[in-house]
């Protein structure tokens, strides 16, 4: 995030779009709430009539996987009715005039065509945003989750440089992170192209950097994501570790994920249950719970937290760290050589730019939010305030795509996926709490009324939901959350395995999943729920 969450509650004007935050970050949601009582405006963006667009002055029910569309059309808007930011654009931009020019023919009447929602709207929501003193933009993961996801989040910065509403309290490009150290994991170099602290890898300078503190050779070229490795199983790639993950039912087209993670010659896995992937495994290495570990996090605002045992470890369990280590040192590779995890924490601390003037006692209050670049500095809780890290922001210029897949006579229905209020990602956790299992105690497709009635089905009865990659049975829930050709479930649930349908395209540049769009055929049935998808 660009801002604080404590930044929430001070817009004046909120752009939601692809976050069901009130479900998803109920906590942080609250602040949004407490603005909107102190009478600032809501523009809400999603397929479904989340509890968001219940608060909402603007609701755009665009169609699933036409993010872009709506953006630049809003983006014609502020441009052709002089509500651009000039100080601003002059002062800390590059790119504006042809920006300027590209978006010029993209009217609301065109996007009306492609997002199905009001040009009267996309005009209106436009104005709102860009006559904003103060304008703040929120998304999640319906952003990302698509094949142009990199153009997703492009065009929202887009409507950031060009109202300026950046570097100030109450504004800023703000993506809410779907787990807790999701941004930790980041920082640390869990990419395949940053070192610790987003350092490229294919800088040599940089490469020399590591070479240096690691004491070994390091290739000048960015690592495989774990698409790539997945598709490589089998063959270039013999053996995997996989660390804290439900690989099986999270990620998408489980018929190939299967397959891949059976073809390895050696699967380890790392996790505090025996979930759906660990069954798979050869090897499975029992982690500790978070409330049996000492370490760090770092959360979705950037602020960095220690984290403290309260109970000792069960049985075997050992932190991430202890068992990463353990079997690092097992091949004989150096420099595992920790006794605790405030060791792993200070390396961090000497190698990453972002964390170079923090320690494992400054951080004993979670008082600093990154990048805190030297010993003395008081951390940096809004970004970009006086400029960019790389001097300007670049407008730059997306085109609308399809999805992967469009629907048509064979699949001629959209299913988006997505997360609810009572279960955790794949329920490794939640799952096993009797309190949640009362809320939320099986699936369901959600259906608008009119199509229950269309296609034959019935409310609470049983349908098989069928992609091009597979099917799956779930109960039939008749609701107006879900516009009339769109179903929409979570993947939350083993046997009802949503993602054994999804994974038609990947983002070219980040190879992220289109998660969040694919076409399905929905038909009546009797309902034997399978342990495995039906494929």
């Amino acid at each position: 995030m660009s801002n604080p969450l404590a930044d929430m509650d001070k817009p004046d004007v909120i752009f939601c779009i692809g976050t069901n935050m009130t479900e998803c970050h109920p906590v942080a949601a609250t602040r949004l709430k407490q603005a909107l009582a102190r009478g600032a405006k809501m523009i809400v963006a999603d397929p479904r009539h989340i509890g968001l667009a219940d608060l909402a002055d603007v609701y755009l029910p665009i169609r699933v996987g036409s993010d872009v569309a709506l953006l630049l059309a809003m983006a014609h808007v502020i441009v052709r009715d002089g509500l651009v930011d000039p100080v601003f654009i002059a002062a800390r931009t590059t790119g504006s005039e042809a920006f300027f020019e590209h978006v010029g023919k993209f009217t609301p009447e065109w996007a009306q065509t492609i997002t199905e929602v009001p040009a009267a709207d996309i005009e209106r929501a436009a104005r709102i945003y860009g006559e904003a003193d103060r304008g703040a933009i929120y998304y999640t993961l319906g952003i990302t989750e698509h094949i142009c996801g990199v153009d997703n989040v492009q065009s929202l910065c887009n409507l950031m440089l060009m109202t300026g509403n950046v570097g100030r309290e109450g504004t800023g490009i703000n993506p809410m992170r779907g787990q807790n150290n999701i941004q930790g994991a980041g920082d640390c170099g869990a990419l395949p192209n940053n070192y610790p602290g987003f350092q490229p890898v294919t800088d040599p300078a940089n490469q020399a950097k590591f070479e240096k503190a690691w004491g070994r050779k390091i290739d000048l070229e960015n690592g495989i994501t774990k698409v790539t490795a997945l598709n490589l199983a089998g063959d270039r790639i013999r053996a995997m570790l996989i660390d804290g993950e439900n690989t099986l039912l999270s990620d998408p087209d489980r018929k190939h994920c299967e397959h891949a993670l059976r073809s390895l010659d050696h699967l380890v896995v790392m996790d505090i249950f025996m979930t759906d992937t660990a069954e798979l495994a050869d090897v499975v290495l029992p982690a500790t719970a978070w409330a049996e570990t000492d370490g760090v996090c770092a959360n979705t605002e950037r602020r960095v937290q220690r984290l403290r045992a309260a109970v000792p470890p069960a049985g075997e369990a050992k932190p991430d760290w202890w068992l990463i280590s353990a079997i690092a040192k097992r091949m004989g590779i150096k420099g595992f050589d920790y006794a605790s995890a405030k060791d792993v924490f200070n390396e961090l601390c000497e190698v990453s730019t972002i964390y170079h003037g923090l320690n494992w006692d400054l951080i004993e209050d979670g008082a600093y939010h990154w990048p805190v670049p030297e010993k003395g500095h008081a951390g940096t809780p809004i970004l970009h305030q006086d400029k960019f890290k790389n001097g300007r922001g670049v407008f730059m210029r997306p085109q609308y795509r399809d999805p992967a897949e469009t629907i048509s006579e064979q699949f001629p229905i959209w299913l988006t996926t997505g997360r609810r209020l009572e279960s955790y990602h794949t329920r490794t956790q939640t799952g096993r709490s009797e309190g949640m299992d009362y809320l939320l105690p099986e699936e369901t497709l959600e259906v608008h009324p009119a199509d229950v009635d269309a296609w034959g089905l019935t409310d609470g009865g049983w349908c098989k939901l069928t992609s091009p990659r597979g099917s799956v049975e779930v109960k039939v829930q008749a609701t107006n959350r879900s516009p009339k050709g769109t179903v929409f479930a979570s993947f939350s649930f083993s046997d009802v395995p949503i993602n054994a349908l999804t994974g038609s395209g990947y983002d070219p540049i980040t190879e992220t999943a289109e998660l969040k769009v694919c076409v399905v055929k929905v038909e009546p049935c009797e309902g034997i729920i399978s342990p495995a998808p039906v494929i």
